[in-house]
């Protein structure tokens, strides 16, 4: 976890250096332990550390030659494979710092370079012979990058209120964004901000800024692959556990750890093989799981199912209770800052200080989402897919192993899933808000966005189409988004091993007969390391969230908005009791929003308070 932040004045002016020092400065929060800022002509790059263990690392700003300099917040993955891409004539140790790989990157690829590297990162390179900005985002978007272009200055950074601070950035707000946030809870535009002068470096885009010119392009896009057909079933469950433990290797470069685990499968899955790493090594290790429970609010096995896993594996395990978290309906009186709203400030304010909690033991925080979308039981189009090759013999064999497998009639359970489709898409079915203001949805084409939203758009799997989408940039923005805010805050970085590409690719490349049905290919790579009664336990849905109980015991609490926030919603319309998930789910939006508007107005002398005494050269 790093902040990052570079100021370019692209007419050739001098950086002002007190200011690339306060916009450094504001960073301190994601990286605490070291602060640098440098300024080279018209250029300034600053960088804060946060020490995540014994992992490598080099001083930012960092050069090779003096003249291209960069900045970054970045694991770089398959190191070993990435240096013997290199020239041979270029010197390069595989522990070298991440930093070092990507300066080495964009000497050996220029603009290219991103799509040589595989991991999380967001970057800032300052080419000065050349006079050009280049940066970029990793292929899925985990980590953020920010920027703003005002006449001749540029601002890149990844942490959106220090684009902010910038004097040139206004406050003015982007009206689509409070739209889709509205609307749906997040953004739907990948490249905008909720405000109009900052904008967001897409998943898997580089952005080029030169004395005239900006220039973005896409550098990758999840590749289509052929399914994997392997001889024995016993080979596609070894490549599942050795793409996994790879992607964990790559990510666990510090002796300290901490799971996210529930009782499922995949979190404790992720547990499991996490110890096995570990185990790998001659040293000392420390690894822990983190579980959130409720006791008393709702129904929950998770305490049972995620205990057991914990006893089998001999690791310490930590619950957050969550049944006394700050209810809805005190929704006003918790005190937590987000850059961009969130729809339940008092559930992301809990978040934060239980993983504030345990960042004094593990840095490092797993977190186990990626199978439950990648391994979607889609045996229609399978089959399908087969059938337009004639392949017969593998129709009949996939039929065969599943009803082998399951020991349940091939397709039977999912035809009744469908039958009931309909019914449970008339439970989750939402309407369009009555709540919205009519000149404000008028001017955001609020209507248009909305069936937009619902249109059934294609994909160009054939063989997995409803999982590949679930790929999209703009689904998974939210939760890195909420994950990386998170870290920052609580001084721990949060990373996601089963959206390594590697082990990505290859759950989008399985037959889904018999493989993706209940995940079995989870299950069966975890015979032996898990106990079976976890292995054998089905995906369970809670009748009733959390908050919904809350509102049901304690109210909803009655909206008194701000000026600010009748510009967006009629407060008249608002719903004063919702009485379905789906209905809560709407109303909590306008909450979040008149939360995230007060703390913006309080926050602001605040910061120009701050903005005024910074003082930060190097240190």
């Amino acid at each position: 976890m790093s902040g990052i932040v570079a100021i370019v004045n692209v007419d050739g002016a001098p950086v002002d250096r007190a200011l690339l020092a306060r916009l450094t400065d504001a960073l301190s929060f994601r990286g605490p332990d070291r602060l640098t800022a440098r300024a080279i002509a018209n250029a300034g790059l600053g960088h804060t550390l946060l020490r995540l263990g014994d992992e490598p690392r080099g001083d930012q700003p960092f050069t090779l030659d003096g003249r291209t300099w960069v900045v970054a917040d970045a694991r770089i993955d398959a190191r070993a494979d990435f240096v013997a891409s290199l020239r041979a004539e270029i010197p390069c140790a595989v522990d070298a710092p991440d930093v070092e790989l990507i300066a080495r990157a964009y000497g050996r690829w220029g603009d290219d370079c991103a799509a040589h590297l595989l991991g999380d990162f967001a970057f800032v390179v300052w080419d000065a012979p050349r006079g050009r900005l280049f940066c970029a985002r990793d292929q899925l978007g985990v980590k953020p990058l920010f920027y703003a272009r005002l006449g001749g200055t540029i601002v890149v950074s990844n942490t959106l209120d220090c684009v902010r601070r910038h004097p040139l950035i206004s406050n003015d707000l982007h009206e689509p964004a409070i739209a889709d946030f509205l609307l749906f809870g997040a953004n739907q535009d990948a490249a905008s901000t909720i405000f109009r002068d900052i904008h967001r470096v897409p998943a898997a885009h580089s952005v080029t800024f030169s004395t005239e010119t900006m220039r973005q392009r896409r550098f990758w896009t999840l590749p289509v692959d052929e399914p994997v057909h392997y001889a024995r079933a016993a080979d596609y469950t070894d490549r599942f556990a050795e793409l996994l433990r790879s992607a964990l290797r790559d990510r666990t470069r510090t002796r300290r750890a901490a799971v996210f685990m529930s009782g499922g499968i995949d979190s404790t899955t992720l547990a499991a093989t996490t110890l096995g790493v570990l185990r790998e090594r001659p040293e000392a290790f420390s690894l822990q799981a983190l579980t959130c429970v409720y006791d008393r609010l709702i129904p929950d096995a998770e305490r049972h199912y995620a205990g057991l896993a914990a006893e089998h594996l001999q690791i310490p395990i930590t619950y957050d209770v969550r049944d006394d978290e700050p209810s809805i309906a005190t929704w006003d009186r918790v005190a937590v800052e987000t850059p961009e709203p969130i729809d339940n400030p008092a559930a992301f304010a809990a978040a934060v200080a239980f993983a504030k909690r345990v960042s004094a033991d593990a840095r490092v925080l797993f977190y186990g989402e990626g199978p439950d979308n990648a391994l979607t039981y889609e045996w229609r189009p399978y089959l399908s897919h087969l059938a337009a090759r004639g392949d017969v013999g593998r129709i009949g064999l996939a039929l065969t192993r599943d009803l082998v497998t399951h020991r349940r009639v091939p397709l039977w359970s999912s035809l009744r899933q469908l039958a009931g489709a309909g019914r449970d898409a008339r439970r989750w079915r939402e309407e369009f808000p009555a709540w919205l203001d009519q000149d404000f949805a008028a001017r955001c084409g609020c209507r248009a966005r909305w069936d937009a939203y619902r249109r059934p758009q294609p994909s160009p799997h054939p063989v997995k189409p409803h999982a590949y989408r679930r790929f999209d940039q703009v689904l998974w923005q939210p939760l890195f988004d909420y994950c990386d805010v998170t870290s920052a805050m609580s001084g721990t970085e949060i990373r996601h091993p089963f959206l390594d590409l590697r082990l990505l690719r290859f759950m989008l490349a399985l037959p889904a007969m018999p493989w993706c049905r209940d995940k079995l290919i989870v299950r069966r790579s975890m015979r032996g390391a898990l106990p079976p009664a976890v292995l054998r336990r089905k995906k369970t849905v809670v009748g009733v969230s959390a908050d919904l109980a809350r509102v049901k015991a304690s109210g909803f609490p009655r909206l008194t908005p701000s000026p600010a926030l009748l510009r967006y919603v009629n407060a008249r319309r608002m719903p004063t009791l919702p009485r379905t998930e789906v209905e809560l789910r709407a109303a909590l939006r306008p909450l979040g929003l008149e939360y995230w508007l007060r703390q913006r107005e309080q926050m602001r002398p605040q910061q120009e308070s701050a903005d005024e005494t910074a003082t930060l050269v190097e240190r």
